[in-house]
């Protein structure tokens, strides 16, 4: 039995000419573009490196990460944490994020933003503000981003690290204060319905670092109350070393059983040391430099293999995202799948080797008298190419032939 099977479609392909005739008994070479299950990362660096004001060194190794970026992912992330997105009330960073955005989805991919409301990195002006007058910020917020980026990002993390947010101790916040006041899914609700009224094609998530029963509960309850995420995102920091498949297989049960989409919305493994185990909160882990080693990049490399596959093989999962691309990002650690210099580490190739080798379709096909052919491959969108030719088509489940001009 193919444990893929549910990753792949087949279809019925008519190929006709310009004229509308029918292109017969012809070789056509198909080739898997882009996977239809989403890999993706964080592509914060595509702002500065679009930015004229970046000196032109920086752009230009930005510039060198995108090439092997675009390599692997589908889905970019840019950030929309309000305390670096609007530091100043008023004043955004909308025109340096909307051109990055702009960038991505010309180069063809989807993009993510992430996230509209968080405790954490948080606007400090907002701690001036009444609770109701929080909750109409953020209500704002969520109309001017949405809105000026409608079309564009048509994923978004809506609220973020809600299991905590009440409990939350670390720096005193409005968020925190405004879900102290609210409760936990009055305010998920209160949020979701802005961004439903503002964009209601996008897809929406509820995201947490917590993946424990305290968080399928809310999810529960968040249903209850007529709020039902269009994904359940699920964060993996695993710079203490890989969960191991017992914890990745109990957590992707215990969520899946809602029969909603999950996406595994920041996935990290460390190339060098691992974190000691007793640090509770990886923030708390600051260290002068925390270098890539050898050994813990062969380590790393096992670590997203093992994770992926089994991952990609589970039909609940419709996403897997790569947290920092290149290391000495978040905690400074050594996280990337390339390195500082953005040379690849073995980590990258062997992402490269899944997604594009072995989990990809490339074949030549004939076309019989009727200009007909049956395209079977992973999900996805295709490039067809005969002759001089080419053109795209995208191949997933459904019933009926799909028609194309060559």
């Amino acid at each position: 039995m193919d444990k893929l099977q549910h990753r792949k479609a087949s279809r019925r392909i008519v190929i006709k000419d310009s004229s509308g005739r029918a292109v017969a008994n012809q070789s056509v070479h198909a080739r898997l573009k882009r996977h239809h299950f989403i890999f993706a990362c964080g592509a914060f660096f595509t702002a500065p490196m679009l930015d004229p004001n970046v000196p032109e060194h920086i752009r230009e190794h930005f510039s060198g990460l995108w090439e092997s970026w675009k390599e692997l992912f589908n889905l970019g992330v840019l950030p929309f944490y309000q305390g670096r997105y609007e530091p100043v009330q008023g004043q955004t960073q909308e025109e340096s994020t909307l051109r990055a955005a702009r960038f991505l989805k010309e180069n063809g991919r989807t993009v993510k933003g992430h996230p509209l409301c968080w405790h954490t990195v948080d606007a400090r002006w907002l701690m001036d503000m009444s609770n109701e007058e929080v909750l109409e910020n953020q209500k704002f917020r969520i109309r001017r981003e949405m809105t000026a980026f409608k079309d564009i990002i048509t994923v978004w993390d809506v609220i973020n690290e809600v299991v905590i947010m009440p409990v939350f101790e670390k720096s005193e916040n409005a968020i925190t204060r405004l879900c102290q006041h609210m409760g936990r899914v009055p305010l998920i609700k209160a949020l979701f319905d802005q961004a439903r009224a503002v964009d209601p094609n996008a897809t929406l998530l509820i995201n947490d670092f917590n993946t424990s029963d305290k968080y399928r509960q809310m999810i529960q309850e968040m249903i209850e109350a007529g709020c039902t995420p269009d994904v359940i995102g699920i964060q993996s920091h695993q710079h203490q070393g890989f969960w191991g498949m017992e914890k990745l297989i109990e957590v992707v049960e215990r969520f899946a059983s809602f029969g909603l989409p999950l996406h595994f919305t920041e996935n990290t493994f460390v190339s060098g040391h691992e974190m000691p185990p007793e640090i509770v909160d990886l923030n708390d882990y600051q260290i002068p430099e925390w270098p890539t080693t050898p050994e813990g990049e062969d380590r790393q490399a096992r670590n997203v293999l093992e994770m992926v596959d089994y991952l990609f093989a589970h039909p609940s999962v419709h996403a897997f995202t790569c947290w920092d691309y290149n290391d000495g990002q978040w905690l400074g650690a050594p996280s990337g799948l390339v390195r500082k210099d953005g040379s690849r580490k073995p980590a990258y190739d062997a992402l490269w080797q899944r997604i594009n080798r072995d989990w990809s379709t490339d074949v030549t096909l004939h076309t019989d008298e009727n200009g007909e052919l049956e395209l079977e491959g992973f999900m996805g969108l295709y490039t067809l190419t005969c002759g001089d030719t080419q053109a795209e088509v995208e191949l997933l489940r459904g019933e009926g032939n799909i028609e194309i001009t060559l």
